[in-house]
């Protein structure tokens, strides 16, 4: 986890140039004039971009950060670029963010929908909504996403709202941009009193995108839902400046401070919306619908913004009980935003957060210790599967994109449909980051192995109230089958490639030999021997022995073979060579049968109670070469060989 003193220098070369980069490309230029000015100067360069909607705004956003992403590639695809450093696993649901900012953009119906993300505690949803808003922030300091606003304007309006309703077809007709939006009571106050109506004098200036600063962003959490007030949302009025101006009907005494005033022109984030009383609710959803707000003592107000909202599972379960709610739910989008349910991605979220704790900086963690991890976290987010011979640890590992005998890629899709609820459930990222902590905390050494966090696990799987005793079983189990069926491999594989250093050119030879074979078995034809000139048939003895590591049936031999020549074939014609990585059950199989041809010479030198100078060389060998090459420390290598040593005991 540490960084080499080696690496800091270039590594710190390389972020110093990462910096200058970002600073040339985010060089913001600032711009002030009169509406006279912005028509004549800024408005030609690209009417377009100016008249840009809450949603268009922020799908151009969503495809510049994506603009490296091949062109060829889906929309969606580019579309969830900004989120793939922070979010991992949930491609689907950010796919279908993307869609409905694009169909938003497009004009839809769809742009009139608040949108709602629903999903467990931990799984992502405010990750996402934070993204978007320091996406937005990022997007508005460049020249493609340049906003314009009525200077001063608490709801930092389009300057082009000052254009009067008899000129905007003959407006259109020039610059081909329709201009929807209306001036704010407070705008046409200022436009009056301030310039007599001459709006051609109004201050027009470049605005960026700031929720420190309370521009295009608005966050809104909900306290306790007897005591909430709405005017944190739109505002109130404001009885000191009543006391100056003597006017309650004043725009200048009315408080713009609400959240939906902050957010115009780009993103308001509600947190928790269920939890808010249904006048919350209705005002939003009538925003988002007819793209205005009523407030005592004004007339209607125009706000263009885009609302995203999260909520968990359980409020939105109490939400739908309640048969008046139907209404509000046929304005929402909801994507449901699940946890991981690949083992590989959910490690990669472990990581980032390990990555970013000071207590994790000087603690080495074993190879296994976040995939094992991540593998009981999604065994504890799965469905059982009705399916013969299919149980949960298959179905991680065909989640995981790993082959599985007897499933095809299709019958693997198929799978997810078949339980489109999965992830929705289960242990959150959170629960397994803080056992991983509390291990950390308990353990003497600055070394963390996998076993170990297994026994953090279960400790608080024991220890938490929340879990009811049937759940906890369950769980206790899970971390019985990531030992038994993916840890028990992994450290095995480990050990035996430490203990033979040439392990890789071994199965890289072996993989050949069985390719010889294969081909002589399919063709119907004879190997000669390059030694002695003999001919002899295919070794069908050495064939089923690989085969049958991975449990490949007698009847189902021949489609294995084929799909392995095939693919083959398809690494010969694109001038590659076909390795042991150019098929993951092949691997398996070649690495299982080397680790069983060996397993004898591993048990007696690892064994021994007390192993003679010779064996204790050996052992050291492969201790050192565990650290050197396989990412274990002293501490975890030592671990990982007398476990190994015990379950070949128990073989």
């Amino acid at each position: 986890m540490s960084i080499s003193i080696e690496e800091e220098p270039k590594r710190s070369d390389d972020f110093i140039e990462t910096l200058s980069s970002f600073s040339r490309l985010h060089r913001a230029q600032r711009w002030e004039g009169t509406f006279g000015d912005f028509l004549s100067q800024v408005l030609p360069t690209n009417p377009a971009a100016l008249a840009r909607t809450s949603h268009e705004y922020i799908w151009d956003m969503l495809r510049w950060h994506g603009r490296q992403v091949d062109p060829d590639a889906p929309d969606s695809t580019a579309g969830r670029e900004l989120f793939k450093r922070e979010l991992f696993g949930i491609d689907e649901a950010l796919s279908r963010v993307a869609d409905y900012f694009k169909a938003a953009a497009a004009g839809s119906d769809v742009g009139r929908r608040l949108l709602l993300l629903l999903g467990p505690p931990s799984g992502g949803k405010s990750t996402l909504a934070i993204l978007l808003k320091r996406g937005l922030e990022e997007y508005s300091r460049t020249e493609e996403g340049a906003l314009y606003a009525i200077k001063g304007s608490p709801l930092h309006e389009n300057p082009l709202n000052l254009i009067p309703a008899s000129l905007r077809p003959e407006f259109r007709e020039r610059y081909g941009i329709e201009v929807t939006g209306e001036l704010s009571p407070w705008a046409r106050d200022f436009v009056e009193r301030e310039f007599e109506g001459d709006f051609v004098k109004v201050p027009v200036e470049r605005i960026f995108i700031s929720e420190a600063s309370r521009v295009g962003i608005g966050t809104y959490a909900p306290h306790d839902p007897t005591t909430a007030d709405i005017a944190d949302l739109v505002g109130s009025v404001d009885l000191a400046k009543v006391a100056q101006i003597g006017d309650e009907g004043d725009p200048r005494a009315w408080s713009w401070s609400g959240a939906v005033y902050a957010a115009s022109r780009g993103m308001l984030e509600m947190i928790e919306i269920l939890k808010v009383k249904r006048e919350f609710l209705y005002l939003l959803l009538t925003m988002t619908q007819e793209k205005n707000v009523k407030v005592s003592r004004f007339p209607l107000i125009h706000l263009d913004e885009t609302i995203v909202a999260h909520t968990n599972l359980a409020e939105f379960h109490k939400f739908l009980q309640e048969k008046e709610n139907e209404a509000l739910l046929d304005r929402m989008v909801i994507i449901k935003v699940p946890y991981a349910l690949s083992y590989k991605d959910e490690a990669r979220i472990y990581h980032k957060l390990v990555s970013g704790a000071p207590a994790f900086r000087d603690v080495h963690l074993d190879p296994h210790v976040l995939n094992l991890a991540a593998v009981f976290a999604i065994l504890t987010r799965l469905a059982p599967t009705e399916r013969e011979g299919l149980d949960l640890s298959k179905k991680v590992r065909i989640y995981a994109g790993e082959a599985v005998e007897g499933v095809s890629e299709t019958e693997a899709m198929k799978l997810r449909q078949e339980t489109p609820d999965e992830g929705m459930t289960g242990v959150s990222p959170r629960f397994v980051i803080n056992a991983i902590s509390s291990a950390i905390t308990r353990s003497d050494t600055k070394s963390l192995t996998s076993m170990e966090v297994l026994l953090a696990l279960k400790d608080a799987i024991e220890h938490d109230a929340r879990i009811d005793s049937k759940t906890k079983k369950a769980w206790i189990d899970h971390l019985v089958t990531a030992r038994k069926d993916f840890y028990n491999r992994w450290v095995k594989e480990d050990v035996h490639r430490a203990m033979f250093a040439s392990f890789e050119d071994e199965a890289q030879q072996l993989l050949e030999k069985y390719l010889d074979e294969v081909e002589a078995s399919l063709d119907h034809r004879e190997i000669t021997d390059p030694i002695t000139g003999e001919t002899r048939p295919a070794d069908e003895r050495f064939l089923r022995s690989v085969e049958e590591k991975i449990k490949v049936s007698d009847s189902g031999k021949l489609s294995f073979r084929q799909e392995v020549v095939r693919k083959a074939m398809v690494a010969f014609k694109a001038g590659e060579k076909f390795k042991l990585s150019s098929h993951a059950r092949m691997r398996e199989a070649i690495e299982q049968y080397l680790f069983e041809e060996r397993r004898d010479v591993l048990r007696l030198v690892t064994s021994t109670a007390r192993p003679d100078e010779e064996a204790k060389q050996k052992i050291s060998v492969v201790q050192e070469r565990l650290v050197k090459d396989y990412g274990y420390d002293e501490h975890s290598a030592k671990e990982a060989l007398s476990y190994v040593t015990t379950l070949l005991a128990q073989e």
